[in-house]
């Protein structure tokens, strides 16, 4: 079912803004789709076929984006961060949108300027403070 923000627009914005790679999204959609799963970057990295180190980074990355959380017992383990039902909603067309249009979201990602370039952006994005 596909939620209010169904359009490729924003879509497109969210994976623009938050996926560095195609194993980001999917790592994001496995753990969307698993909700109740909790996973370690071993699982993450069995079942996406990536290295376990890559798969920790890819967990980790994800985390800094507010998307998956660690557990408080075990800061290895992982989940998607449900934080409310509009992003939630989002991850759904997310998924949806992969599905029907791998091709079209994957080189979109493969577009996008490297993350270390993003990240040194980012290191000179001035933020309004609040008063």
């Amino acid at each position: 079912m596909a939620g209010k923000t169904d359009s490729p627009n924003e879509v497109d914005q969210f994976v623009l803004a938050h996926i560095d790679s195609v194993p980001h999204l999917e790592s994001l959609l496995l753990l969307w789709n698993h909700r109740d799963v909790s996973w370690s970057a071993g699982d993450v990295a069995a079942r996406l076929y990536v290295d376990p180190a890559k798969a920790n980074k890819i967990l980790q990355d994800l985390q800094r984006e507010d998307l998956v959380v660690t557990l408080p017992e075990s800061q290895e383990l992982f989940r998607y961060n449900t934080r409310s039902v509009e992003r939630d909603q989002l991850i759904e067309s997310v998924a949806a949108t992969y599905s029907r249009e791998l091709v079209r979201l994957t080189t979109l990602i493969h577009a996008k300027a490297s993350p270390a370039v993003r990240e040194f952006a980012r290191a000179f994005r001035f933020t309004k403070d609040k008063e």
